[in-house]
């Protein structure tokens, strides 16, 4: 009878340090939706590039705010990325800020900010190189970079919250070093890291964590 008592303060002690320390609110179905709204975009932007080629009309990264949105599939693939993010963002708050609710717990709090503070830092890295790669026109490497920074940005901040986060950008890395030597097949490789890896993390957690 000692004996379990004392592991169940063990256990207390263990689970008052976790949510010192991590930011335990983290929504799964945030994670779910994120994946589906990626690969939503991914077949959209399947159905952009096919047109594209049919209809000759490649190479306009370099006048990207000057060709005619209609031939301009550069611009078209980019209005649907950020529509995902802003989309996945969205979601994510309200969906743990309803968890953070359901548990009577704060979304801003410090362990968020630092949460934020270690994802942002290798993601901002990655955007400006992804703007490098951009610039020198090598379009093959883009979906790689994006998935290998994501993944880091993942594995930084997976300190601060649920450690299957770590798993996510771990995956999402080595899909990224991956499709380094599939160059052209980016936008299956980004489907798979930003669309599958999150729905099936985000299921893991939800069932995990959430219910």
């Amino acid at each position: 009878m000692t004996n379990d008592k004392y592991l169940e303060d063990i256990k207390e002690i263990k689970s008052l340090m976790n949510k010192s320390t991590r930011f335990i609110s983290l929504s799964g179905m945030s994670g779910i939706m994120a994946g589906v709204y990626a690969l939503i975009g991914s077949v959209i932007g399947h159905f952009i590039i096919q047109n594209a080629y049919e209809k000759g009309y490649r190479d306009t990264v370099n006048t990207l705010f000057e060709t005619p949105w209609a031939q301009n599939p550069s611009l078209q693939i980019v209005a649907v990325a950020t529509g995902v993010m802003f989309m996945a963002v969205i979601t994510a708050f309200f969906l743990t800020r309803s968890k953070a609710k359901k548990y009577k717990q704060k979304v801003w709090t410090k362990q968020s900010l630092r949460l934020i503070a270690n994802f942002m830092a290798p993601l901002s890295i990655g955007a400006v190189f992804t703007l490098v790669l951009l610039q020198y026109n090598l379009l093959g490497l883009v979906a790689p970079a994006m998935l290998v920074f994501y993944g880091l940005a993942c594995m930084n901040a997976a300190q601060f919250t649920l450690g299957t986060v770590k798993y996510l950008g771990l995956s999402c890395a080595i899909l990224g070093l991956i499709n380094t030597q599939f160059i052209g097949y980016g936008l299956y490789f980004w489907a798979a890291g930003f669309g599958l890896c999150h729905i099936i993390y985000g299921a893991v957690m939800y069932y995990k964590y959430d219910r």
